[in-house]
């Protein structure tokens, strides 16, 4: 897979480090001289140029790309990368970071962006992850289908701890997508029993959130008093 990174910063090189380790051929845009430290991610490519501007564009050959992420530090720049990169060159996936969370509402399909990663929202949903059980965390917020990931793990007074997934009348417009379970990563079947501490990653829909977490984390009262 081949992937654009506008801005080379810390937060751009980190990404690309990563890509990198996993097989990817990585390109790093950036149009400030003193950004462009090819030491500190020598098999990655660099270019010296603005992404905003169609020509820099042209030269990255951002057609070929399979993703672009916009990494910089201006939510401006990283909003002309993503609707030049979806309208221009036609690239499937777009993927823009989000500065300011005040700005995160223009960060939609109608400038180009299939997934917006605010870097404040995603400290403070991990630290949530992190101390709360039984409370739905979003962690991401995907354009395209206003959907979100959001994460739960299952407490111990869930009614649903010991169900099995395929029985589970699930809320519309929202899919279970892995189980993490202690060190493993399980893609969900419809034979497999939900456990308490279990941490489920959902995509789901906004206004399915609220359901979706009453069905998870409560334990219902039995009607008409049987078990």
């Amino acid at each position: 897979m081949r992937v654009a990174i506008a801005g080379a910063g810390a937060v751009g090189r980190s990404i690309a480090g990563e890509l990198l380790e996993n097989g990817h051929e990585v390109l790093l845009i950036d149009k400030a001289p003193s950004a462009i430290a090819v030491e500190r991610v020598p098999l990655a490519e660099w270019l010296l140029a603005d992404a905003c501007e169609i020509s820099a564009l042209d030269e990255a050959a951002l057609q070929r790309c399979n993703v672009v992420i916009a990494a910089t530090g201006d939510d401006k720049v990283n909003l002309v990368v993503s609707l030049l990169s979806k309208t221009e060159y036609g690239v499937p996936r777009v993927v823009a970071r989000v500065n300011n969370p005040k700005n995160e509402w223009l960060f939609n399909e109608a400038w180009g962006v299939d997934v917006a990663v605010s870097t404040p929202r995603l400290m403070s949903a991990l630290v949530e992850e992190a101390v709360s059980v039984g409370d739905l965390v979003r962690l991401l917020r995907f354009s395209q289908g206003d959907a979100n990931l959001v994460e739960l793990t299952l407490p111990p007074e869930a009614a649903l701890a010991g169900t099995r997934v395929g029985d589970v009348s699930w809320p519309l417009d929202t899919a279970l997508v892995t189980i993490i379970r202690g060190t493993r990563v399980l893609t969900p079947s419809p034979e497999d029993a939900l456990e308490v501490g279990d941490e489920l990653l959902f995509v789901a829909a906004p206004a399915r959130e609220r359901e979706l977490e009453d069905l998870l984390s409560v334990r219902r009262e039995a009607d008409g008093g049987g078990l």
